[in-house]
């Protein structure tokens, strides 16, 4: 069982930038792909960026990207979540997930591949 712990939560203030992090212990970490989500107040769960297992491959749903960053260190057993230039609707819960399940460039960021999740970070944006 793979067990993922996510940073805490964040306040920001619009423009500046925030990493979350991700790291997985008790099973592989790094041959599993990490996906990142987010739900926001009044708005629909939603999948924002991947990366494969090797951290070669990354992917941003369009509405994201340039404005996050995916990386990964897996000799640290950590992923990462970089947001730059932040605005108030990216206020939401971040959530990471890990799975056998490829993260590939065009392909549809799926919830139901991941087994495996971290409990959420409070992002919150406001000047």
């Amino acid at each position: 069982q793979l067990h993922l712990e996510q940073s805490g939560s964040a306040l920001a203030q619009p423009g500046e930038s925030l990493r979350l992090s991700c790291t997985g212990s008790g099973s592989a970490f790094d041959t599993r792909a990490v996906a990142w989500f987010r739900r926001a107040p009044g708005k629909s769960f939603e999948a924002v960026a991947c990366v494969s297992a090797r951290g070669g491959v990354t992917h941003y749903v369009d509405s994201v990207k340039g404005r996050l960053t995916v990386s990964r260190d897996n000799a640290k057993n950590t992923a990462y979540l970089q947001l730059i230039s932040l605005k108030a609707e990216d206020t939401a819960v971040y959530y990471c997930a890990a799975d056998y399940t490829p993260c590939l460039e065009g392909r549809t960021i799926v919830a139901s591949d991941y087994g495996n999740w971290g409990e959420g970070t409070q992002v919150t944006v406001s000047s």
